[in-house]
């Protein structure tokens, strides 16, 4: 059971970048799943979440600017994210939470990518 996320980079203030999730180990299509950041000195927080039918929430300091999708044919997700902020720079994990697994309950997480927004 695995989330492995990539993508992340250093990018220019008003750049983009796409960051996948790929999953592996479970019923992809059936959850919700998410993108989380921790900024250094920071708690995590939600950046943005895809319901297993496809329905999108988002934090509002990236509302309008980063773009959660899903393919579940690829068990992937992706965050897209346009007009980069220095503000952005965090570490950015995936993370699959109520996943029932042999009856039991996990919130999974990937590893984390790092994404750096300076000039």
């Amino acid at each position: 059971v695995q989330l492995q996320a990539s993508g992340g980079g250093l990018e220019q203030p008003g750049g983009s970048l796409r960051l996948s999730c790929t999953a592996s180990g479970f019923s992809f299509d059936d959850y919700s799943i998410a993108w989380f950041r921790q900024a250094p000195g920071k708690e995590r927080e939600m950046v943005a979440l895809i319901s297993s039918r496809g329905n999108t929430i988002y934090a509002s300091s990236v509302t309008g600017r980063f773009t959660i999708a899903r393919d579940n044919a690829e068990n992937t997700m992706y965050l897209q994210m346009n007009s980069l902020k220095p503000e952005d720079t965090a570490v950015y994990y995936c993370n699959a939470p109520g996943v029932v697994l042999r009856g039991s309950v996990y919130n999974l997480w990937g590893q984390g990518t790092e994404v750096t927004v300076s000039s």
